[in-house]
C-alpha cells in the first residue's frame, strides 16, 4: 500500500487519532508522519463558514498536508468509513515529501481522497477562498472532534454512505454537547460535577434521527459515597432554538401550526400543535443564528432584534433536549394565516397572526398546550409594557 496523503481537517492530529481509534500520543509510535505537498492542487472552502475543505486541480500552487506511512488495512478501513460517504474516492497521485529546511523534497507515490466529481479549476467557483487550517482549528476543530467521536462509534455497524446521511444530526448533537459546557450557576443546587458519576458502560439501543441510549452508572449521593449500579435510559437530541415573533407596534404575535408526533403517539385525537417558531441548532450555528434562520424558513420573517427569554431542559428526567427561548421583534403581516416550512424537510406549516389578547386567550382556554408557548406568552405579558414603548 502506498503512503496516504491527508489534507484538510485530518491534518489535525487529535482528529486523525480519533478516526483511527488511537490516542494522539500513539500516532508517531505507529506511523511515519511527515509534511507533504500535492503539487498543482489547492484546498478551498467547501462551505461558506470554512468548516471543511475541498480540493481542486490548479496549476502553480500546492496543497499542504501529511504523508502517513504504515497504515494497516484496518486503519485504511477506518479512514474510508470517515471519508467515502461524502463523495470522495481514494486515487493515486505523486506528492512531495520532506521539510524545506532539510533540503530538496522527494517525489513519492501516494493515495489521496479526491472528490468523485472533480471541480474544473477554470470554472467559476461557488467558494473561491483558500481554506485555512488555522482558522478551522480555531473555529471548528472542537465541533469536528466531538462529532467524530460519535461518528466513529458506528464503524463496522453502518456503511460510509449511511454515516453521511446521519452526519447532520451527529453534528447537531455534537454542537449541543459543546453548548452544554456553558452550565448554569449552582448557587442553590449542588455543584457536584458529572465527573463524579462512576460509569459502568453504555449502549446505543437506537440510532436514527434521535438516539436512545441505556447507561449503567453509580450516582454520587448527597450524604456521601455512591449509589448501587443503576440502569438509566435517555433520549438523546440536539438543542433547539425557539422564537416567539412579536410586533410591538401592532401588539400581535405569530404562531405556527403543524402535526406533532408527541401528541399523536400519546393518543391525542387532535395532534396538531400551536407553537412558536422552532428548529434544531445545526452544527456550527449559535442559538441566535438558528432562531433567525428558522424565522425565515418557517414564517418568512426578518427580525429586527431578539431578546433572550430562557435556556432550559424541558424534560431532564429522560431527555438531553435543551431549549433556547427568544422573543423576536419584527413587523408582522396583516395576513391572519399563511404557509411556511421547507419542502426539503417535509415541513407542512400553517402560520397564524393573532393579537396579544387572542394569544393569551389560548392559554386560558387550554388550546395552547405547548410548554414553550405558554412560558413565552407569560414572559411577554410581563415584558409587554416595556416592549411597546420601544415600538
Amino acid at each position: 500500500m502506498a503512503d496516504i496523503f491527508l489534507y484538510g481537517t485530518l491534518c489535525h492530529r487529535p482528529l486523525l487519532a480519533c478516526v483511527l481509534g488511537l490516542r494522539e500520543a500513539d500516532l508517531d509510535a505507529r506511523f511515519q508522519i511527515a509534511p507533504a505537498y500535492l503539487p498543482d492542487h489547492r484546498c478551498y472552502d467547501g462551505a461558506p463558514d470554512g468548516s471543511y475543505p475541498m480540493i481542486c486541480a490548479q496549476k502553480g500552487v500546492e496543497a499542504a498536508g501529511l504523508s502517513v506511512q504504515g497504515l494497516s488495512p484496518q486503519d485504511i478501513a477506518r479512514l474510508d468509513f470517515y471519508e467515502l460517504g461524502f463523495g470522495y474516492e481514494l486515487r493515486g497521485a505523486m506528492v512531495e515529501t520532506g521539510r524545506e529546511e532539510a533540503g530538496a523534497r522527494i517525489d513519492t507515490p501516494a493515495q489521496v481522497y479526491f472528490p468523485i466529481q472533480p471541480l474544473d479549476a477554470q470554472a467559476p467557483m461557488s467558494h473561491d477562498r483558500t481554506w485555512s487550517f488555522e482558522v478551522w482549528r480555531k473555529d471548528h476543530a472542537a465541533l469536528a472532534m466531538t462529532a467524530a467521536q460519535e461518528a466513529m462509534g458506528y464503524f463496522g455497524q453502518i456503511t460510509p454512505q449511511e454515516l453521511a446521511q446521519k452526519f447532520p444530526m451527529i453534528r447537531t448533537r455534537a454542537a449541543a454537547r459543546l453548548l452544554a459546557r456553558q452550565s448554569a450557576p449552582s448557587a442553590v443546587r449542588s455543584a457536584t460535577q458529572s465527573s463524579e458519576v462512576i460509569p459502568h458502560g453504555a449502549r446505543t439501543d437506537h440510532a436514527g434521527f434521535f438516539l436512545h441510549q441505556t447507561h449503567r452508572l453509580q450516582l454520587p449521593l448527597f450524604g456521601g459515597g455512591h449509589s448501587a449500579v443503576l440502569e438509566r435510559e435517555i433520549f438523546v437530541a440536539g438543542d433547539a432554538a425557539i422564537l416567539l415573533p412579536y410586533d410591538p407596534l401592532r401588539d400581535r404575535v405569530l404562531l405556527v401550526e403543524q402535526f406533532r408526533m408527541g401528541p399523536f403517539g400519546r393518543g391525542d385525537p387532535k395532534p396538531f400543535q400551536l407553537e412558536p417558531v422552532a428548529g434544531r441548532i445545526d452544527g456550527g450555528e449559535t442559538p441566535e443564528e438558528a432562531a433567525r434562520r428558522e424565522a425565515v424558513e418557517e414564517a418568512g420573517l426578518t427580525l429586527r432584534t431578539m431578546e433572550k427569554i430562557s435556556a432550559h431542559y424541558p424534560s431532564p428526567g429522560c431527555s438531553t433536549e435543551f431549549f433556547h427561548l427568544f422573543l423576536g421583534l419584527c413587523d408582522l403581516p396583516d395576513l391572519t394565516q399563511g404557509q411556511g416550512g421547507l419542502a426539503s424537510e417535509h415541513e407542512d406549516i400553517r402560520t397564524h397572526v393573532l393579537s396579544f389578547e387572542a394569544a393569551m386567550g389560548l392559554v386560558s382556554s387550554g388550546e395552547a398546550n405547548n410548554g414553550p408557548l405558554i412560558l413565552m406568552l407569560l414572559w411577554l405579558a410581563a415584558a409587554r409594557p416595556r416592549l411597546r414603548n420601544l415600538g
